[in-house]
C-alpha cells in the first residue's frame, strides 16, 4: 500500500537494540571497529572466546574480503581480473557472479555487475569523474553476458569488461561474519557493516533485534537522528539502498548518484529515494535493494507486485516536501508499529 508520510525527511540504515538473549546465563560480547572502510558493529553471545579474540578474526575475515573483492584496492584479485593480470577466481568472486546472475535474471537489465567502466566514468570508483562521459562508447563493453567463469577460470568476450562487486560485495561480507560468530558458538546475534545487517535470534531482553530505517534526505549522514521506520527482526538479512549521501552535482547543477543503470550508463534518479529488503541473507538482501533502486519508482513498484514473498519498503518522494511509503505484504508483518 501506498501512504503519506509527512516527517520530510529522506532514509539511511542504523541498527537499533544491539543488545542479548533474555533470562539465560549466556552472556554477548560487543565488538566495535571498522570493516571495509565502514563501521562495524558484532553483537553474539559466542561462547569461550573474548571480545579480543573475536575482534582479531573478524579483522582476519576483513582482509580477506578485501584481498578479493575490492575495487579500491590495486592489488586485489578483482582488480587484477579487471586489468586482466590474472584469469582465476576464488569462492567469493564465483558466488557473487553465481548471485548476479540470478538477480540479474529478475531485474530486465536494471541489474549488472559489469558496471564499473560506467562507475568509474562517473566518479564512483576511487577516480575523478570523467567532465563528460562517452556513455555510448562505454556501453559497448558493459553486460553480464560478456563474462562467464568456466573451470575457475573468468572469460571475457571483450578484455575491456569489469566487474564491480560493491552492489553485493558488502552484504555477502555480513553473511561471511554471521557465519564466523556461528563458528564461536552464537546462536543470537546481531552482525552490522556500514548498516547492512544479518541477525538471528533474540536480544538481551528477549525480544528481536529492532533495526531503524533513516529518513533520507540527501547528505543525511545523522547516523539514526531521523528515523523512518523501525523493523523487527529475528532472523535473516537486511539492507537499505539510497542516493542520498553518495551523489555530487555536476558542473549544470545536476545530481549525480552512485546508483548507474546499466541499460542508460546514467544515474538512476527518480522519485524512489530509499529501498530496504529483508531477505535470508544480507547479499540477497544488498543486490535486490540495488536492483529496486535502480528500476526506478514505477517499475520497482510494478516488480514487487509481481514478488509477492519479496519483504520491501520502499520511501519515495510525495508532494512538496512529503514522503510516501510503500510496504510490501511480506514485509508488513516486520513493521514495528
Amino acid at each position: 500500500m501506498l501512504k503519506k508520510n509527512l516527517c520530510g525527511l529522506f532514509a539511511a540504515l542504523f541498527a537499533a537494540g544491539f543488545a542479548g538473549c533474555g533470562g539465560g546465563p549466556r552472556t554477548y560480547t560487543v565488538v566495535d571497529g571498522t570493516m571495509l572502510g565502514t563501521t562495524l558493529h558484532v553483537v553474539a553471545d559466542v561462547e569461550g572466546v573474548s571480545s579480543q579474540e573475536l575482534y582479531a578474526a573478524v579483522m582476519e575475515l576483513d582482509r580477506e574480503a578485501k584481498a578479493s573483492m575490492s575495487i579500491f584496492d590495486p592489488a586485489s584479485l578483482l582488480s587484477r581480473l579487471n586489468r586482466n593480470e590474472t584469469d582465476s577466481v576464488d569462492r567469493h568472486i564465483a558466488f557473487n557472479l553465481r548471485l548476479a546472475d540470478s538477480i540479474g535474471a529478475l531485474s530486465g537489465g536494471h541489474y549488472d555487475v559489469t558496471v564499473k567502466p560506467l562507475v568509474e566514468a562517473w566518479g564512483f570508483a576511487g577516480k575523478a569523474a570523467q567532465a563528460h562521459p562517452n556513455v555510448d562508447s562505454i556501453l559497448d563493453f558493459v553486460g553480464r553476458e560478456k563474462v562467464r567463469i568456466e573451470r575457475g577460470r573468468l572469460v571475457k568476450s571483450d578484455p575491456r569488461v569489469q566487474l564491480d562487486f560493491n552492489s553485493v560485495a558488502k552484504g555477502y561480507t555480513v553473511d561471511l561474519l554471521a557465519e564466523l560468530v556461528e563458528r564461536f558458538g552464537a546462536e543470537n546475534y546481531i552482525v552490522d557493516i556500514g548498516g547492512e545487517i544479518r541477525c538471528r535470534g533474540v536480544n538481551r531482553t528477549g525480544e528481536a533485534w529492532r533495526i531503524g530505517v533513516e529518513t533520507p534526505f540527501d547528505g543525511n549522514m545523522s547516523d539514526g537522528e531521523y528515523l523512518q521506520k523501525r523493523i523487527r527482526l529475528r532472523e535473516g538479512g537486511l539492507a537499505t539502498s539510497g542516493n542520498y549521501r553518495r551523489f555530487y552535482l555536476d558542473a549544470d547543477g545536476r545530481k549525480v548518484a552512485h546508483t548507474i543503470d546499466p541499460r542508460t550508463g546514467r544515474s538512476a534518479l527518480s522519485r524512489l529515494l530509499s529501498v530496504t529488503v529483508v531477505a535470508p541473507t544480507c547479499a540477497e538482501a544488498d543486490a535486490l535493494g540495488t536492483m529496486f533502486l535502480a528500476m526506478g519508482a514505477d517499475d520497482a513498484l510494478a516488480a514487487a507486485e509481481r514478488m509477492p514473498e519479496a519483504k520491501v519498503y520502499f520511501i519515495l518522494a510525495g508532494s512538496g516536501d512529503t514522503y510516501e511509503e510503500y510496504v510490501s505484504p511480506a514485509m508488513e508483518q516486520l513493521i514495528m508499529k
